[in-house]
This record gives structure tokens, C-alpha cells and sequence, in this order.
């Protein structure tokens, strides 16, 4: 969604529900996983974050591109979009789920990334440069979600004195008008994520 906005593309949200995976509408435009995100266009259903956005970037390419232009960067920027939207995100749900030992672990594996992200923003105000890039859009859950991703788990990893670049660039990424405009509110987020939190009781109860 932030990526078409950037780009200026008129599009037509279809809001579903993040903890059902049994949408008619979910089944029939991705039937291998039943989850968002989900782009059609063209007739022509695509599944996935990472897929999504290098489609829209190569639908639109001349539109305020979200590529760098130089192969390193852009390869760069593909490897650390694939460390946050798995290794990253894997360690942060053991965190949120996960209880004890195994809690503690992922914690630790959340504050090794966050580490690893920080060295990565360090001299620039956004991981695309002076402007929001693709690394930018994959990584924006964390500049808003992720602390009440901390809140609703019960853990702490993001550190704004140990992770002074990441913490700038989370106020930066933030106040772009056209990410606050999309931003659900606090209570929103946080019902959500007690969704999460008490289906995965129920299911660990049965």
C-alpha cells in the first residue's frame, strides 16, 4: 500500500482479517498460503510483501523509483529485505509467542538483528538515502508495530540509546505524512496482537 501511494497509483483497499486464514476471498486469490498481503492487478493475483513490491517497482519503474540504481545497493537491499522478513521476523515471534528459555532466545536473536539493522542506517536518514526506499517499506512494521509487538509480548529489544540511527530513523519514517495517514491507531494494533496472543493460548491449551 505505501509503495502504490509513493508511486501515486490509484488502487482499492480490501481489508480481511488478519487471524483467519479461511476468507473465500483469501482462498481464491492465494490458495498456497490464505494470507496477506495480496496484490491483483491485471487480473492477476500476487502473494507475498517482497514479491508485491518488486512487481509494483517493475510495473512503475520511472515513478519515483524505490530501487537504488546501482546493482550493489539494490542486491544489498533485497539481501536485508530477506533478513528482516524472515530471520528477523521469525525471532520476533518466538519473543511475542514464547515463554522462558525459549523467550529469552528470541529476544536475543531480535537484539543481534536490530543491531545489524543499525549498522546499516548509520550516516542516513532513511535506508533508501535522503528519501524512503523498498528497504524502507519492508522494514516500516518496525518503526510502528514493533513496539507493541515489545508491549503485548512482554519483552524489551528496541533501545533508542543503544540503536540511536534506528531510533531516528523510526521518527523520520513516522512523521512522512504518507505513512501516518495509513497508520491504524494504538488500540487498533493492540487488539490485534491480543488476538494473536490469546489464539495461540487457546491453541496450545487444546
Amino acid at each position: 500500500m505505501w509503495a502504490l501511494k509513493l508511486k501515486g497509483i490509484c488502487y482499492e483497499f480490501i481489508e480481511q482479517d488478519f487471524s483467519s486464514r479461511s476468507s473465500p476471498l483469501l482462498v481464491k486469490l492465494n490458495p498456497v498460503y490464505n494470507k496477506v498481503p495480496v496484490i491483483v492487478h491485471d487480473g492477476n493475483s500476487l502473494a507475498e510483501s517482497l514479491v508485491i513490491l518488486e512487481y509494483i517497482e517493475e510495473t512503475w519503474p520511472f515513478i519515483n523509483p524505490l530501487f537504488p540504481v546501482d546493482p550493489f545497493e539494490r542486491a544489498s537491499g533485497r539481501f536485508w529485505a530477506r533478513f528482516v522478513d524472515g530471520k528477523f521476523y521469525e525471532a520476533a515471534k518466538k519473543a511475542f509467542f514464547s515463554s522462558g528459555e525459549t523467550k529469552a532466545e528470541g529476544v536475543e536473536s531480535v537484539v543481534e538483528g536490530l543491531h545489524l539493522l543499525e549498522g546499516q542506517i548509520i550516516g542516513k536518514k532513511f535506508f533508501g538515502g535522503e528519501k524512503i526506499g523498498y528497504l524502507d517499506i519492508i522494514i516500516g512494521w518496525i518503526a510502528y508495530w514493533f513496539q507493541y509487538i515489545e508491549e503485548i509480548g512482554e519483552f524489551k529489544a528496541m533501545d533508542s540509546t543503544k540503536y540511536p540511527c534506528l531510533h531516528a530513523w523510526i521518527n523520520n519514517f513516522i512523521q512522512l505524512p504518507i505513512i501516518q495517514q495509513s497508520l491504524p491507531t494504538p488500540d487498533v494494533v493492540k487488539a490485534v496482537f491480543r488476538g494473536f496472543k490469546d489464539a495461540a493460548a487457546l491453541a496450545g491449551a487444546n
